[in-house]
């Protein structure tokens, strides 16, 4: 009997977004046999605006398959559309993500979560939220935080803990992989622990992740 694939399907702006919010989620899931495919919608540019753009690409491409290889990741796909553009091109994303989502058959799918403060995760959760119900696709779909350490914002939406107590390291271990963003691992990395503290606490287990469950 041909065996029934089990892929998850991470959809991010930014080629470090997969590690900083799901990073634990898809290696526990990669440890259970799972297939984990990172879809990445810019190279980042604004990040090296003195570099040229061929040099941040190269440089951000590496860096999300070295990161892939330490949670045990199936691969890494960049999109190329430039950032704060993403509302601008959703047609062309559109036909991108249904492509791949259709390939990949997901049973899982994470992506940005609408409470976030930086508007290019917002814009891709619109358009990964239009798109999966254009298709007409049946699996779970859930959100993730980046930008926002502490949820302010109440929803009633079903929520889940994914317990990541033997996975907080290898989550580090992986975000060290993003050596070209230095402010963003200052500026970020307390939340990353701070969150799966309180999420922990939350789950009853030492550290997790939280997910809001949108579909």
């Amino acid at each position: 009997m041909k065996r029934k694939r089990k892929s998850i399907l991470v959809i991010c702006a930014h080629s470090d977004d997969q590690i900083f919010g799901p990073g634990g989620t898809i290696a526990k899931y990669a440890e259970e046999g799972k297939e984990i495919y990172t879809i990445v919608f810019s190279y980042g540019f604004s990040s090296h605006p003195w570099y040229k753009e061929k040099v941040t690409a190269k440089k951000r491409v590496k860096e999300a398959q070295e990161a892939d290889k330490i949670i045990n990741g199936n691969g890494v796909v960049f999109l190329g559309i430039l950032e704060t553009k993403f509302l601008q091109n959703k047609a062309k994303i559109e036909n991108q993500l249904k492509r791949i989502i259709k390939e990949k058959k997901p049973i899982k799918i994470f992506t940005h979560s609408i409470n976030d403060p930086h508007k290019d995760h917002r814009d891709i959760y619109k358009i990964v939220i239009e798109t999966y119900d254009k298709i007409n696709y049946k699996c779970d779909l859930y959100t993730f935080d980046v930008w926002n350490p502490v949820r302010l914002i109440k929803r009633n939406q079903p929520v889940m803990y994914v317990d990541i107590s033997n996975y907080l390291k290898k989550k580090i271990q992986a975000l060290r992989c993003f050596k070209s963003q230095k402010m963003s691992m200052i500026t970020l990395l307390w939340g990353v622990y701070l969150r799966a503290f309180l999420n922990g606490l939350n789950a009853k287990c030492r550290f997790a992740e939280r997910f809001d469950k949108i579909r």
